[in-house]
């Protein structure tokens, strides 16, 4: 298992509520209906100060601050005004979201599924509807239909939501009511920004890393990058790290972004595949209509679509399955300590075959944290490694013969002022490896020690106790040191 969670679809319209509440009650304000203008920043003391306009009384009002996010979606202002320079490839379209309430628990019930796609080869169809995508929203009355134009739609058209509401009947096949919420276009895009950040002014989220919804990787690698900058510039304003930890940001998480673009691209490519032997692709009805009956035709012609449809059904799992995408990021530079490595870092087994598709846990410094069980001697609710790990923290991980490691983590934090834990995991322990996990993926000694960053990263790791506590303190103090930028 990649996780101690068990996957969660939820809608944004569910999640944002629960996040606005968290923030609310923790100090935060939220302003709605508000537009980010321009910032200007005093090169001497580097303070910003942000221009507001406040939608309902126009009033326009400024905010000074030491750090600027730029959170703002795929037409960022931030970006803009900073002048970012971005990799662009050329995008695949326009796409339309059509929101759409309608009870269709009837189709979903023998075989449920919150993503399906609709072709309809063997009809004619409208320019702004070729086919589309019908995703679930909540189950199972909201749904998003995606509707994708011609190649050669002009991406300017403006359907009736009469003409709308009949291509969601359409697709839909029955008489089912239908009633549209919304109706939003968006582009297929292939951008990715080269640098996320100039100075205190961070960039992230769709701001930076523009793509189709494939693989299911926007929202995820948004909440990654707040994740990965959050502590950095928690640590930076309290002191407890030098400016230089923030530059890591971007060098950590810019080539996420270019990899994860990369991807989402190539999954909807993809589908041209499927596309091609289902018959969609040509715009003659007649042929689309002949290429559709072969499917089922006992002819040599017949077989090889079928098996062509076969081999692009198959290809899809890079999307649909694509654990390694998801949780196969690996980081390096100053936020990363390797030194000790006798080797580069390399993917191994199936990741080493099929690094999209396969995800194999590891303690190599820049790695995820590997999911772990552990408990107590005396049993009581299982905990993962995960959930040990991170808290705003530093946390060591080490085993039977590994005291040193622990007592000098004590001197350390105490020292420099920096959260930091360490835990034994081992035959009566501070948690016990009942299953062997940890033993297998630890990548280190018994004695060795595994340090793990706030964001749960392999931040350092070593083989074996060194020869003295005083030795164990040294290296302690150096790695964390290096990372922090003291």
């Amino acid at each position: 298992m990649a996780s101690p969670c068990s996957p969660t679809d939820l809608p944004q319209t569910l999640l944002e509520p629960i996040l606005i509440r968290h923030a609310t009650h923790n100090g935060f304000k939220v302003r709605f209906d508000t537009t980010f203008l321009s910032f200007t920043q005093d090169d001497e003391t580097k303070f910003i100060t942000v221009t507001l306009r406040d939608k309902l009384s126009n009033y326009e009002y400024t905010v000074r601050t030491k750090y600027l996010f730029g959170a703002d979606g795929a037409q960022s202002q931030v970006v803009k005004q900073l002048n970012l320079p971005m990799n662009r490839k050329p995008g695949q379209g326009v796409a339309i979201n059509v929101l759409v309430k309608a009870d269709l628990s009837h189709l979903v019930e023998s075989r449920q599924g919150n993503l399906h796609w609709v072709m309809q080869p063997d009809k004619e169809h409208p320019e702004f509807g070729w086919m589309g995508i019908v995703r679930m929203v909540k189950a199972w009355d909201e749904w998003m239909f995606i509707m994708f134009p011609n190649r050669d739609a002009d991406i300017n058209i403006q359907p009736t939501k009469e003409e709308y509401l009949q291509r969601v009947r359409d697709f839909i096949g029955d008489d089912t009511p239908a009633e549209i919420i919304n109706v939003s276009k968006w582009f297929i895009n292939e951008i990715v920004a080269q640098s996320y950040s100039h100075g205190n002014i961070f960039c992230l989220g769709d701001a930076v890393h523009r793509h189709p919804p494939m693989n299911g990787l926007g929202s995820n690698t948004c909440i990654q990058d707040a994740f990965n900058l959050a502590w950095k510039i928690a640590y930076v304003h309290r002191g407890l790290a030098g400016p230089s930890l923030l530059s890591t940001y971007a060098s950590e998480r810019q080539p996420v972004g270019e990899s994860i673009v990369t991807r989402a691209n190539q999954a909807f490519r993809d589908h041209f595949r499927v596309w091609s032997a289902l018959g969609t692709l040509p715009t003659d009805l007649s042929d689309r209509q002949r290429a559709l009956a072969e499917l089922s035709e006992s002819s040599l012609k017949g077989k090889k679509r079928r098996e062509a449809f076969k081999e692009a059904i198959q290809s899809t799992a890079q999307e649909f399955h694509g654990l390694g995408v998801e949780m196969g990021q690996h980081y390096s530079g100053q936020g990363i300590y390797d030194a000790d490595e006798l080797a580069p870092f390399q993917l191994t087994g199936l990741a080493a075959e099929n690094p999209v598709l396969y995800h194999e846990p590891n303690t190599y410094p820049g790695s995820r944290l590997p999911h772990v069980w552990l408990n107590k001697a005396a049993p009581t609710t299982p905990t993962s490694t995960i959930d040990i790990a991170g808290h705003g923290r530093f946390v060591l991980f080490t085993g039977i013969g590994g005291d040193a490691w622990k007592k000098a983590v004590e001197k350390v934090s105490a020292e420099i002022r920096v959260p930091l834990e360490a835990h034994s995991i081992g035959f009566r322990q501070d948690w016990e490896d009942f299953y062997f996990e940890w033993e297998r993926l630890r990548g280190v000694g018994e004695s060795g020690a595994v340090l793990v960053r706030p964001d749960r990263f392999v931040a350092w790791r070593a083989n074996e106790v060194l020869g003295i506590e005083e030795d164990c303190v040294a290296k302690v103090r150096e790695v964390l040191k290096s990372i922090l930028g003291f």
